[in-house]
């Protein structure tokens, strides 16, 4: 296996999903090969958190269907026995009914941990495409060749720095050292669009240090806000800002 196939197993690694002979294998890559050892611990929680997310208990019908329908099912004759031990095939024929039941609901349980597999899979795949598509267009706008960068000093001591690029109409706000805001609390960013303000993102409400793509083009904004707002975020702004800064001019 090449290197090259070695990156791509990092999902089927992280979902517990490769055979023994390519764990190893991957396991070995994994200690010279950091980009993978982070893709395979961010892929691990996230499937950890969609994995609590969508667990679900087997509904009680299913198991009284099963059982019910199963007693409508022939049995074959024992190809083997002696005549006359009429107890024993009777007992034999419950055994296998019963053993029968229990395969098709076994059946049934598997398959839907296959599809939920599958399905965390996927939404881990998705999720992690989001974040580096976020990163990608992070990057293109700090090397763009007219960003320009405006820093200044945040409340409670936080600094934070804006860079804007025309070329790419976007633009990114790095902090550090912010507080955490109060619980069941979220930091949103606003566009000021010439006083009216525009929705522009959230901040890790866990992280003191962040960079964030703010979210929609700049157009004409000629500067940023920072509120406290409750999770989720707001349409507008419902309290009054923690920072305000305005974009680097031509």
């Amino acid at each position: 296996m090449t290197t090259a196939d070695l990156h791509t197993l990092t999902g089927a690694y992280a979902l517990h999903a490769l055979p023994d002979d390519e764990r190893r294998e991957f396991e070995r890559h994994l200690g010279d090969c950091e980009a993978c050892t982070q893709e395979v611990r961010e892929l691990s929680a996230t499937a950890a958190r969609l994995g609590l997310a969508v667990a679900e208990s087997p509904p009680r019908e299913l198991r009284e269907r099963v059982l019910r329908e199963i007693t409508t099912v022939r049995q074959e004759v024992p190809s083997h026995g002696r005549p006359g031990r009429t107890g024993g095939g009777g007992r034999t024929g419950r055994w296998t009914t019963y053993a029968l039941a229990a395969c098709i609901a076994a059946a049934a349980a598997f398959g839907g941990v296959a599809v939920w597999q599958n399905q965390v899979a996927q939404d881990a795949r998705q999720e992690a495409n989001q974040a580096q598509r976020q990163s990608e267009q992070l990057a293109q706008v700090l090397s763009a060749p007219d960003a320009k960068t405006s820093s200044g000093e945040l409340t409670g001591g936080a600094r934070g720095t804006v860079v804007v690029s025309q070329q790419e109409n976007r633009a990114v706000f790095l902090a550090s050292g912010m507080e955490r805001p109060p619980s069941g609390k979220v930091y949103q960013i606003w566009f000021n669009d010439e006083g009216t303000m525009r929705s522009a993102g959230l901040m890790d409400p866990s992280a003191s240090d962040d960079a964030v793509l703010l979210d929609g083009p700049v157009d004409r904004a000629t500067g940023m806000g920072i509120t406290v707002e409750p999770a989720g975020g707001s349409a507008e702004p419902t309290s009054d800002p923690v920072a305000l800064m305005d974009f680097p001019t031509a």
